[in-house]
């Protein structure tokens, strides 16, 4: 799962969260911490969304303290964009690749539609990378997939 780093100020009665990653995720506020990570989960899948529609690079996760999780089909999605990105494929191409309509590859880009794991896993064939999925417990922080050791990672699911 990707994760993305968030500040979090306390700003008197209420949590305000930024992300340097997405500048244009600007003061997400919440009355509490639970609420404020909901809001900007729902802010990064926003930008990012935009970013896919705009054709505009996703980037990377950058270094920080807290970091928030993208819910994981959101995650593969955007694993799958970035490679599009990286080898130059375009969506025609992509469908050529897989046999698919292009409306079928616009809702495996698409964030908001849900996509059944066989479909992201042939997309990612189709760019020559494969999913692995690893199971974690709950308490676990899962810092591996944000690249970062002893750092807090915050999960909205």
């Amino acid at each position: 799962m990707l994760a993305y780093p968030i500040t979090l100020e306390e700003d008197g009665y209420a949590l305000i969260a930024t992300s340097p990653d997405f500048p244009e995720v600007a003061a997400i506020m919440g009355s509490d911490r639970e609420e404020t990570i909901a809001h900007v989960v729902e802010a990064l899948e926003e930008a990012i969304a935009a970013r896919i529609h705009d054709r505009k690079d996703i980037p990377t996760p950058s270094g920080g303290d807290t970091f928030v999780t993208l819910p994981t089909l959101v995650s593969v999605k955007v694993m799958l964009y970035q490679e599009m990105r990286e080898q130059g494929v375009g969506k025609a191409e992509l469908a050529r690749r897989t046999g698919w309509y292009l409306p079928q590859v616009d809702r495996v880009l698409d964030l908001k539609t849900g996509s059944h794991m066989d479909k992201m896993d042939a997309a990612l064939g189709a760019v020559g990378k494969k999913l692995y999925v690893k199971a974690t417990e709950a308490s676990d922080p899962i810092v591996e997939s944000a690249g970062q050791q002893n750092k807090e990672v915050v999960s909205a699911m």
